[in-house]
């Protein structure tokens, strides 16, 4: 299946900006979207768009009823896909992408009306697989030929243009997006994404009951020692009170994926999707060279 019009003729690069919890504002969405990448945020940022359809999320009729307002043309939803918002947007002529962390999950969703798939693999930031990505895309496209948007560690162009070899349609970016000017993440949460990478990263489910990727040293900031957490209680869950500790995730414990290391200053959002945009090309080149060699007849190697 192609990819929808909406997602398909009006991007610069195959990419997503990721809903993110607390940071992702009106300012780092539309650079984002002048960038020429799609920009969304958690309906959940906006106090008293991505939509968290769990029941925990008590204002969930609220804000599908501001999107059918403004016709949203794409909704993400995730933690449990429902036929009456899928309706609903699709009522409006619009799409809806669900996040899952696995191919059971991806079945449900896609049973339910959702459109396409946000395959959350390993290393993704916040909510996250234990799944390897490669073996994620491969599950889902034995049944599944609907658009995948892939997310897992990706901060750089080739990996954004890795995850299309895969099999996915676009890439699913948000850690790298964090630390950049138009977030509304705090400054020390940006300089520890900079200072950091994947080796410091934490996956635990302690902080919402469900596992996810955190930054260490911000767990350590808050009188914790990551490499000996407790496990939390699946069915005690809850996204509106933010966690069950008195250092709530999102605000004292900072979400973040693993590609972090490709994270080496605090740009503009435009100028980090320049770079990926660059990178891409040029891994596109480099990848063209580095499998030329396989075009045509099979070739003859002789004996020395």
């Amino acid at each position: 299946m192609a990819l929808p019009p909406v997602l398909r003729d009006r991007l610069r690069l195959p990419v997503v900006g990721s809903p993110l919890f607390i940071v992702s504002g009106p300012e780092l969405v539309i650079a984002q979207c002048k960038a020429g990448i799609v920009g969304s945020f958690p309906s959940l940022n906006a106090r008293p768009v991505s939509q968290i359809v769990h029941k925990t999320n008590n204002r969930l009729e609220e804000d599908v009823a501001l999107c059918a307002k403004y016709k949203v043309p794409v909704v993400i939803t995730s933690l449990g896909a429902r036929e009456d918002v899928n309706r609903a947007v699709h009522g409006w002529g619009g799409i809806v992408l669900h996040d899952v962390i696995s191919s059971f999950f991806a079945r449900k969703a896609v049973e339910k009306g959702a459109d396409g798939l946000i395959p959350v693999a390993a290393g993704a930031g916040g909510h996250a697989s234990e799944l390897s990505p490669f073996a994620m895309i491969q599950e889902l496209r034995e049944w599944f030929d609907g658009p995948i948007a892939l997310s897992g560690a990706i901060a750089n162009g080739r990996a954004v243009l890795a995850a299309q070899a895969m099999g996915a349609d676009l890439a699913y970016v948000g850690s790298a997006f964090i630390a950049t000017q138009e977030a509304r993440a705090v400054e020390g949460y940006k300089e520890m994404i900079v200072a950091n990478g994947g080796e410091d990263i934490v996956y635990t489910n302690l902080f919402t009951g469900v596992h996810g990727n955190y930054l260490r040293p911000s767990v350590v900031a808050a009188g914790l020692d990551p490499d000996h957490l407790p496990q939390a209680d699946p069915s005690k869950m809850n996204f509106a009170s933010g966690g069950n500790q008195s250092a709530k995730a999102w605000r004292d414990i900072w979400g973040c994926g693993q590609g972090i290391g490709a994270v080496k200053s605090v740009p503009t959002a435009g100028e980090l999707v320049a770079r990926l945009s660059a990178e891409y090309e040029a891994a596109k080149r480099e990848l063209a060279q580095k499998t030329s060699f396989t075009a045509g007849a099979p070739l003859a190697f002789a004996a020395e």
